[in-house]
């Protein structure tokens, strides 16, 4: 178990890794020490595992980012604040590069730099009484860090609500968005999560990796260009004994 603090848990057990936010008393808000131990975190699980279970302790999934100590006062230059949100963006590529599946299970509220994250896993359960909002733009914040999180997950028009309304959406919405993949009764999420568990499990390493390799590098392929991708993906992975084990 690796231990930050207590407010970030990785356990590992069966084949998958299963990391936790654990700060519940601050909405499991995420700062920047632990955006970058979340990066590292996901990096490491990816070796001995088949995928990663992502999820929160508490009521709230995460109610955004940590507010860190802004200093008032002169604006830093430009490259000093490019600097500053690399961490948040090397986090959201460790999501999208990840050569495990990362499942997310959202039980709660999620806003801003939370609904960012749950959009960034790539099966996505949630309970019915999830929250979903992107309220940068109510606090005068350039949304396009979360925005670009939400890139190829929901579609423009959904994206475009979103940031100009900073609407609360319910899970359901969210679904209807294709930012979440299932909604279900709170009482059942936790089966719905052994559930799912159980049957990733069942699924040879090899494919599991082709599957995810494939919907990463494919999303941004031409239609022709994807399927000689997969093509080669498929011979590949069917042809070679070590692969297959």
């Amino acid at each position: 178990m690796c231990d930050m603090a207590n407010t970030l848990l990785l356990e590992e057990s069966e084949g998958f890794a299963t990391i936790k936010i654990n700060d519940p008393e601050n909405g499991n808000r995420v700062s920047d020490e632990m955006a970058a131990e979340l990066t590292n975190l996901i990096n490491e699980a990816q070796s001995n595992n088949q995928f990663i279970l992502f999820k929160s302790v508490g009521s709230a999934f995460c109610m955004g980012r940590a507010v860190m100590g802004e200093k008032k006062g002169a604006l830093p230059e430009a490259l000093e604040m490019r600097n500053k949100f690399d961490v948040v963006f090397d986090l959201y590529e460790s999501f999208r590069n990840s050569q495990i599946p990362i499942i997310g299970i959202v039980q709660g509220e999620a806003h801003g730099f939370g609904a960012a994250l749950a959009a960034l896993t790539d099966i996505t359960i949630c309970s019915e009484n999830a929250k979903f909002s992107l309220p940068e733009t109510s606090h005068n914040i350039m949304p396009t860090m979360a925005m670009s999180a939400l890139m190829g997950r929901v579609g423009r028009k959904a994206l475009l609500h979103m940031t100009y309304t900073c609407d609360v959406i319910d899970a359901q919405l969210a679904l209807n968005f294709g930012l979440i993949t299932q909604v279900v009764p709170h009482i059942e999420l936790s089966q719905t999560e052994k559930d799912v568990i159980q049957k990733i499990k069942r699924i040879p390493l090899s494919a599991i990796k082709a599957v995810k390799e494939f919907s990463t590098e494919a999303e941004e392929l031409s239609t022709k260009s994807a399927k000689a991708y997969a093509r080669n993906l498929h011979a590949t992975i069917n042809s070679s004994e070590s692969l297959r084990n």
